[in-house]
């Protein structure tokens, strides 16, 4: 997985920021990366210079976030959509599609139900289901 080497210089390609201490959410990006092969780099919230990106460690816990070169930030269903975009081929057909009312409405419910049951899903663990500071250090 690519890392952010200094997030401070400019940046040229947009980020992915995830919940590194979620198994759920480091799976999925794991298996993003492998299979659809978005244009970006990934990395944790937890690794992250979120000042840096725009972005408060409060939305970072709340949800995966797409930052763009220019600093627009797109969270949930919408950060999966972009990334979806990023890849082109057949993804971007579906990253647009995710974009459109009335499905990105639906996406978003679906984004919200995935997240605040992590826990509950395979590759997911009980400390997924924890707010971040009562987690247990990997």
């Amino acid at each position: 997985m690519r890392t952010i080497p200094a997030m401070r210089t400019l940046r040229t390609e947009p980020v992915l920021v995830y919940d590194g201490d979620c198994a759920f959410c480091t799976t999925s990006a794991n298996l993003a990366e492998r299979w659809v092969r978005p244009r970006c780099a990934m990395t944790p919230w937890q690794f992250a210079d979120l000042g840096a990106l725009g972005v408060t460690r409060r939305r970072a816990e709340y949800e995966a976030l797409w930052v763009t070169p220019t600093g627009a930030v797109h969270g949930g269903a919408q950060a999966v959509a972009r990334l979806l975009l990023s890849a082109g081929r057949g993804w971007a057909v579906l990253g647009a599609l995710l974009t459109l009312p009335p499905l990105s409405w639906a996406a978003h419910g679906v984004y919200r139900l995935v997240a605040n049951n992590r826990g509950r899903l395979p590759g997911g663990s009980p400390a997924c289901a924890l707010p971040p500071d009562r987690r247990p250090p990997a």
